[in-house]
């Protein structure tokens, strides 16, 4: 049988390795883990969607530095009332969005931890080339998670910008993709 703990260091390895967590590596560490209950979890959006009984998931109360260049994985995210079942009204300006609006969500650290409150401002997302300016309504929480107030599903990763599919078009990426490395900036 193998040891829990061995694999949730195995797993904590893995992901403070993984390539795009290099910048992160450094400067923001894994603060901790949340122990998944799985329960109640809506499963389309897929089965990372939700927390898994019995699995650990890291928790970062920082991200990445924020530079002319900050790397992120852009993620789509749906806004349109209705459109999945995380739609809600967003954090910032506690109003609903549609998918046409260039609006984000960005991680617990980049939204308020930071020092800055970045709500209501607008953020220059570089892809492909092409930049566009989207609002940020939102936070990805990164400390919490696999509770029912996180509709049971894991904290964010540090380092995630979620868009609306209108900052996809206007980047001229295809929404299928899922995610992307991206950089942005304040503006």
């Amino acid at each position: 049988m193998v040891d829990t703990r061995l694999l949730v260091l195995f797993a904590l390895l893995q992901i403070m390795c993984f390539p795009f967590h290099e910048v992160s590596a450094a400067t923001c560490h894994v603060s901790g883990v949340i122990r998944g209950k799985g329960r109640n979890c809506n499963r389309e959006n897929g089965l990372d969607s939700c927390c898994i009984a019995g699995k650990h998931y890291p928790q970062f109360r920082c991200s990445p530095p924020v530079s002319a260049k900050t790397p992120a994985i852009l993620t789509v995210n749906r806004f349109d009332n209705g459109a999945d079942h995380v739609t809600r009204i967003t954090s910032c300006d506690m109003r609903f969005h549609r998918d046409k609006e260039l609006v984000v969500i960005l991680s617990s650290g980049w939204l308020r931890l930071d020092g800055t409150n970045r709500c209501n401002k607008k953020i220059r997302v570089h892809a492909n080339g092409r930049s566009v300016l989207a609002k940020v309504v939102d936070e990805c929480d990164s400390v919490h998670g696999c509770k029912e107030e996180n509709d049971f599903e894991p904290p964010c990763r540090n380092n995630v910008l979620n868009a609306s599919p209108a900052v996809w078009k206007a980047l001229r990426l295809n929404q299928t993709i899922g995610e992307l490395k991206v950089t942005w900036s304040d503006v």
